[in-house]
């Protein structure tokens, strides 16, 4: 038997039901602590894809040292890192830098990185075609959330298929930073879901990993994705996140460390169909980058 509890999905819905209780000491950080010293201790986690195979094997190499892993599922972004600064969960594993940036500054709080763990790289698809042969001219559905559409843009950027105005936001350009008579291509924006209808019905769009596996549209079907070691992909940096004052726990520490075992690091691969990957930034050079988005977005 596994060390680790596995939350269903019933559990994220009872908390938004019910509102949101502190841990107890039994669960908080307090306890947590103490991981270090070799005391079994229980680490809570919030996620969205805790049904994925990497937490399996995560948890396995937690419960090795002394570390239970208790993960609780939500089934949507927006209460998990409220979960996590009221207290309710010790850590939050789901989410890119810029959007906890985001979130810091919408809401006042202050959470912080512990460790990275991977980056995804967002992809152009085109039905029926391997290269950006011929799309000139082309419309290209792009998402239209905060998250992905100022990435999406910048995808195009990189292909060399859109040009953006002088004095344009570099990191998240939206539709009007566009120049239209420079760029080869024109950008229609909708929802993240609807993104592989367009591609199907046979019109360009970026369709970012968990679209992907949805609709069955496979990764190496891309013909061009960014570039994940560039300094427009450090915003998505998929990262731990934990309160302020927990960015130093030694247990917590320890977790970010072990996500990159080899084992996890293998089943990463296999959940995302061979599209993640690792990234291995010091904790201090992860929070720089959240301060510098969190001005921004002030």
């Amino acid at each position: 038997m596994r060390a680790s509890r596995f939350t269903a999905a019933l559990a994220a819905v009872t908390i938004a039901a019910t509102g949101l209780t502190a841990c107890s000491n039994e669960s908080g950080s307090d306890t947590n602590a103490n991981g270090a010293d070799g005391e079994n201790v229980t680490v809570r986690i919030g996620t969205t894809d805790a049904d994925q195979q990497a937490w399996s094997v995560f948890s396995d190499l937690a419960a090795e040292e002394g570390i239970t892993l208790d993960i609780v599922q939500f089934s949507d972004y927006p209460p998990v890192n409220e979960a996590l600064a009221q207290g309710e969960l010790d850590l939050n594993k789901f989410q890119h830098i810029l959007y906890l940036a985001k979130y810091n500054a919408s809401s006042g709080n202050d959470l912080k990185v512990v460790g990275s763990t991977e980056i995804y790289p967002l992809a152009l698809f085109w039905k029926d075609h391997d290269s950006l042969d011929g799309i000139d001219g082309e419309e290209v559905a792009i998402p239209n959330d905060d998250s992905n559409q100022g990435r999406a843009i910048n995808v195009l950027v990189q292909a060399g298929l859109v040009t953006l105005k002088d004095g344009a936001d570099e990191l998240a350009p939206t539709p009007a930073d566009i120049d239209t008579d420079a760029s080869k291509v024109s950008v229609v924006p909708v929802d993240a879901s609807q993104t592989p209808s367009a591609y199907k019905e046979g019109r360009p769009a970026i369709i970012n990993n968990s679209w992907l596996d949805r609709a069955g549209i496979e990764p190496t079907e891309a013909i061009f994705q960014d570039d994940p070691g560039s300094a427009q992909g450090e915003p998505y940096i998929n990262v731990f996140a934990s309160r302020a004052e927990d960015i130093d726990n030694p247990t917590y520490v320890r977790l970010a460390e072990l996500w990159h075992d080899p084992k996890v690091t293998e089943a990463v691969q296999q959940d995302s169909r061979g599209t993640a990957v690792k990234v291995e930034r010091p904790a201090n050079e992860l929070n720089d980058i959240l301060e510098r988005l969190e001005q921004n977005e002030k």
